[in-house]
């Protein structure tokens, strides 16, 4: 069989990865040098812990069982099964984490209540001061800015896998036929398109205007080296009115006693923190909406991330070293993990998965393959 896969973020990549690894023969195009966007822009987390019951769960822990495989194969991946903390301060925020841990499927995402000096023995960096820690032992991490090169490399072992940077697809011309922006046309049984954020273009035209996908826009930073390890990712409590596993009686009483920072409730925001394999922290984030997004980034919600941060570490946070937005594509029905439409005959459309994107893109995949009978 021949694919052609159109997009190189991590939602593209993993599908030319199963395609490649089922002995087809794959084009995968990008519109830039490589990608650019929400694939590199993110925390580079496989985040198990905040996943809705169900199949958004099973996805996610699917997931991180593929990547868990790809990271033994590709190093550079720098894929560690760190799990992540998130420390609760006083009894609303704790019955939250109490409740998460009494779900049916606790043990399945390895969800466990800690004291502060048992989340200290995990990670020695949180000398702040904190009632309690939520511990997930399945979420992992991976190293955003350079996993698709990575997984490029290894692809490119294979006499089957073709890689064609800085060209736009611009029309499909026939069945399982595209025609790129040099004029090229490529030819194959079946094309899927993981175009992530852009929306507009041949998308619009093959899916319609109704196409039940958003964009959403988020700023995040990542700092100087911290100087000692970071042993797991870390969250802060807003993280549980963020992710759907955390819904709960203790959650609604948690937002109307001890409702959000005003900066964290203007800007939709959450900490999630992962230290990079050079010792920097990524730090974020938040979440924009409505259109049209802001072109500049906002020093509130930083200064607001830096202060929680500080708290839980008990210490100044390194020099920023840089600042950036991002845009993700998200389903405008959040209970789904992914848009998976068939645009035209031979042509398929997967987009959407949101914040989710990074944690399922290796499952997102495997399922397009068993479904077109790869």
């Amino acid at each position: 069989m021949r694919v052609t896969v159109v997009g190189a973020g991590v939602v593209g990549t993993m599908h030319a990865w199963q395609a490649v690894e089922r002995g087809h023969q794959v084009v995968q195009i990008e519109r830039e040098a490589e990608a650019r966007g929400a694939s590199l822009r993110n925390f580079g987390q496989i985040w198990v812990s905040g996943r809705a019951g169900g199949e958004e769960l099973e996805t996610a822990l699917r997931a991180r069982e593929l990547w868990e495989g790809i990271g033994g194969r590709v190093p550079g991946l720098g894929f560690r099964a760190i799990g992540s903390l998130t420390p609760v301060r006083g009894p609303l925020e704790l019955a939250v984490a109490e409740a998460a841990v009494a779900r049916a499927d606790a043990a399945a995402r390895g969800y466990k209540l800690l004291t502060p000096g048992e989340a200290r023995a995990l990670n020695r960096a949180l000398r702040g001061d904190f009632t309690a820690a939520l511990y997930c032992e399945r979420d992992a991490a991976v190293e955003p800015r350079t996993a698709q090169r990575a997984l490029r490399a290894e692809l490119s072992k294979s006499p089957n896998y073709t890689f064609l940077p800085g060209r736009e697809v611009r029309e499909v011309v026939g069945t399982g036929a595209v025609r790129d922006d040099h004029g090229d046309v490529h030819h194959a049984d079946v094309v899927v398109l993981c175009t992530g954020a852009w929306l507009g273009g041949l998308v619009r035209e093959l899916a319609g205007p109704d196409l039940p996908v958003r964009r959403v826009r988020l700023q995040m930073m990542q700092t100087d080296p911290l100087g000692e390890p970071l042993t797991t990712s870390v969250a802060d409590a807003d993280s549980f009115r963020y992710y759907p596993a955390y819904a709960s009686p203790a959650l609604d009483e948690l937002d109307a006693r001890q409702p959000q920072a005003r900066t964290a409730a203007e800007h939709g925001m959450q900490l999630l923190m992962v230290q990079r394999a050079d010792g920097g922290l990524t730090i974020g984030d938040t979440h924009e909406y409505e259109h049209p997004f802001a072109f500049d980034t906002l020093e509130d919600p930083y200064d607001h991330l830096t202060e929680v941060v500080e708290s839980l570490l008990g210490r100044p946070l390194p020099k920023i070293r840089r600042r950036w937005a991002g845009v993700y594509a998200q389903c405008t029905d959040t209970s789904r993990v992914v848009h998976r439409q068939q645009v035209s005959d031979g042509v398929w459309l997967v987009t959407g998965p949101g914040g989710r994107g990074m944690t399922c893109s290796p499952a997102i995949a495997e399922t397009t393959a068993n479904e077109l009978g790869w």
